[in-house]
Protein backbone atom coordinates (compact mmCIF):
# COMPACT_ATOMS: atom_id res chain seq x y z
CA UNK A 1 0.00 0.00 0.00
CA UNK A 2 2.94 2.43 0.65
CA UNK A 3 3.61 2.34 -3.12
CA UNK A 4 0.15 3.83 -3.75
CA UNK A 5 0.10 6.37 -1.18
CA UNK A 6 3.63 7.31 -1.30
CA UNK A 7 4.40 6.94 2.39
CA UNK A 8 8.00 6.67 3.05
CA UNK A 9 8.46 6.59 6.92
CA UNK A 10 12.17 5.03 6.81
CA UNK A 11 14.50 7.97 6.35
CA UNK A 12 18.53 7.94 6.09
CA UNK A 13 20.44 8.94 8.97
CA UNK A 14 23.40 10.15 7.20
CA UNK A 15 21.69 11.82 3.69
CA UNK A 16 18.10 11.92 4.13
CA UNK A 17 16.58 9.99 1.43
CA UNK A 18 13.72 8.57 2.70
CA UNK A 19 12.18 4.65 1.46
CA UNK A 20 8.95 2.99 1.56
CA UNK A 21 10.89 -0.57 2.90
CA UNK A 22 12.99 -0.97 5.45
CA UNK A 23 14.84 -3.24 3.05
CA UNK A 24 14.95 -0.31 0.79
CA UNK A 25 16.75 1.74 3.36
CA UNK A 26 19.11 -1.30 4.98
CA UNK A 27 20.32 -1.52 0.78
CA UNK A 28 21.12 2.03 0.74
CA UNK A 29 23.06 2.31 3.59
CA UNK A 30 25.57 0.62 1.96
CA UNK A 31 26.55 3.18 -0.28
CA UNK A 32 27.58 4.92 2.96
CA UNK A 33 29.93 2.39 4.60
CA UNK A 34 31.52 0.70 1.45
CA UNK A 35 29.73 -2.63 2.06
CA UNK A 36 29.57 -4.39 -1.61
CA UNK A 37 28.13 -8.19 -0.63
CA UNK A 38 28.00 -9.43 -4.19
CA UNK A 39 31.45 -9.89 -6.03
CA UNK A 40 32.11 -11.44 -9.53
CA UNK A 41 34.02 -14.95 -9.68
CA UNK A 42 35.51 -13.86 -12.69
CA UNK A 43 37.22 -10.54 -12.53
CA UNK A 44 37.21 -8.16 -9.32
CA UNK A 45 33.70 -6.39 -9.90
CA UNK A 46 31.36 -6.15 -6.69
CA UNK A 47 28.22 -4.38 -5.75
CA UNK A 48 25.70 -4.01 -3.14
CA UNK A 49 22.61 -5.89 -5.85
CA UNK A 50 22.10 -8.79 -6.53
CA UNK A 51 20.83 -7.39 -10.05
CA UNK A 52 23.75 -5.45 -10.84
CA UNK A 53 25.35 -8.50 -10.07
CA UNK A 54 23.76 -10.37 -12.74
CA UNK A 55 23.74 -7.83 -15.33
CA UNK A 56 27.36 -7.51 -14.99
CA UNK A 57 27.58 -11.47 -15.62
CA UNK A 58 26.35 -10.80 -18.70
CA UNK A 59 29.74 -8.77 -19.64
CA UNK A 60 31.47 -12.38 -19.45
CA UNK A 61 28.62 -14.82 -20.66
CA UNK A 62 28.11 -12.26 -23.81
CA UNK A 63 24.70 -12.44 -23.49
CA UNK A 64 22.61 -9.58 -24.92
CA UNK A 65 18.90 -10.50 -24.41
CA UNK A 66 17.81 -7.25 -25.94
CA UNK A 67 17.75 -6.25 -29.50
CA UNK A 68 16.31 -3.49 -31.01
CA UNK A 69 13.78 -4.31 -33.41
CA UNK A 70 14.82 -1.78 -36.33
CA UNK A 71 18.59 -2.77 -36.41
CA UNK A 72 18.96 -5.65 -34.35
CA UNK A 73 21.94 -3.74 -32.41
CA UNK A 74 21.73 -5.27 -29.12
CA UNK A 75 21.95 -4.99 -25.54
CA UNK A 76 22.88 -6.10 -22.34
CA UNK A 77 19.96 -4.42 -20.31
CA UNK A 78 16.21 -2.83 -21.25
CA UNK A 79 17.54 0.88 -20.11
CA UNK A 80 19.91 0.58 -22.82
CA UNK A 81 18.10 -0.43 -25.76
CA UNK A 82 15.85 2.02 -24.45
CA UNK A 83 18.45 4.95 -24.59
CA UNK A 84 19.88 3.63 -27.88
CA UNK A 85 16.17 3.63 -29.31
CA UNK A 86 16.02 7.69 -29.04
CA UNK A 87 18.20 7.16 -32.09
CA UNK A 88 15.52 6.17 -34.18
CA UNK A 89 12.86 7.90 -32.93
CA UNK A 90 14.29 11.17 -32.94
CA UNK A 91 13.15 11.76 -29.46
CA UNK A 92 15.04 14.65 -27.23
CA UNK A 93 13.46 14.31 -24.02
CA UNK A 94 16.20 16.58 -22.82
CA UNK A 95 15.46 20.44 -22.48
CA UNK A 96 18.04 23.85 -21.64
CA UNK A 97 15.76 26.03 -19.43
CA UNK A 98 18.06 29.05 -21.04
CA UNK A 99 17.62 28.44 -24.89
CA UNK A 100 15.87 25.79 -27.27
CA UNK A 101 18.14 23.54 -27.15
CA UNK A 102 16.87 19.85 -26.98
CA UNK A 103 19.15 16.33 -26.63
CA UNK A 104 18.26 12.59 -26.39
CA UNK A 105 20.69 11.94 -23.33
CA UNK A 106 20.67 13.80 -19.75
CA UNK A 107 24.62 13.62 -19.73
CA UNK A 108 24.70 15.92 -23.27
CA UNK A 109 21.93 18.33 -21.42
CA UNK A 110 24.58 19.91 -18.84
Amino acid sequence: MKTHTGEKPFSCNICDFRFSFKSSLKTHMKIHTGEKSFSCNICEYSCIRKSNLQTHMKTHTGEKPFTCNICEYKYITKSRLQTHMKIHTGERPFSCNICEYKCKYESTHR
